[in-house]
């Protein structure tokens, strides 16, 4: 699958389609069984450079991106508002103790307001087995993508921004909620389920900064919106010099 805004936009990294499916990929990279792995790093390190990533529910790498993948809430039994907030110094219900979970994140003041945080996150369970991360010009015409997710930098960030209120009356069709990086993929979810969803900007999260360039952030785009805005660049600011002269700096 071709995409008019990845040609135009001169992107380093390929665009990642997010699948469902029920079928397993014959090729493509998968955490092993029950073991730790950051699924953020697996969108930038392999599914961005052109390899096909997959996870299902034995190997979705941590809990937070169970979450983020569509899981259910695999949050349930650890104590995650406290990883967020200011920690736990003591062991509770045989929970491993790790430095990190001990002195905590601090990214959520109180364990209070992160419990709050987790009750809000838009949890669902897809029905099926596999979700796939696949570079978007591998996508073929029996597959259909939920979102698509372009790693991008300030000048691209900032014509998708513009592309995506191009064809709306509003002004708001892109938010940025905080979240796990991987958590951008959840929040496409929901907004796939409006009638006019909006896109995504993410990577904000500290711990998986390291994974990505420091000039990189990630734009998710629900796929009927990506098909939206595809259909929008011609006739648009990016034939324009103006565009031009930004992408060519």
């Amino acid at each position: 699958m071709k995409s008019k805004i990845a040609e135009t936009m001169k992107l380093k990294g390929y665009p990642v389609a997010v699948i469902l499916s029920d079928n397993k990929p014959v090729d493509g990279i998968q955490f092993k069984e029950n073991i730790w792995g950051c699924v953020a790093s697996m969108l930038s390190a392999s599914a961005s450079r052109g390899k096909t990533a997959f996870f299902d529910r034995k190997t979705y790498g941590c809990v937070g991106g169970g979450v983020g993948l569509g899981f259910g809430n695999t949050y349930e039994g650890f104590p995650i508002e406290h990883l967020l907030s200011n920690g736990q110094k003591e062991s509770v219900d045989g929970t491993r103790r790790t430095r990190k979970l001990m002195e905590g994140e601090h990214y959520i003041k109180t364990p209070e307001l992160a419990k709050k945080f987790v009750e809000c996150l838009p949890m669902r369970n897809v029905k099926e087995e596999y979700v796939l991360f696949k570079p978007l010009d591998r996508v073929d015409g029996n597959e259909k993508p939920k979102s698509i997710v372009f790693f991008v930098n300030p000048d691209q960030l900032s014509a998708l921004v513009v592309l995506s209120n191009y064809g709306r009356e509003s002004r708001d069709n892109v938010i940025a909620p905080w979240g796990a990086a991987c958590q951008s993929v959840l929040f496409s979810y929901q907004e796939d389920e409006k009638e006019l969803p909006r896109a995504i900007i993410g990577y904000f999260d500290l711990a998986a900064r390291k994974h990505v360039d420091k000039n990189i952030l990630t734009f998710t785009i629900p796929y009927k919106m990506f098909l939206e805005m595809e259909g929008n660049v011609e006739g648009s600011f990016l034939g324009l010099d103006e565009w031009k002269e930004l992408i060519a700096r």
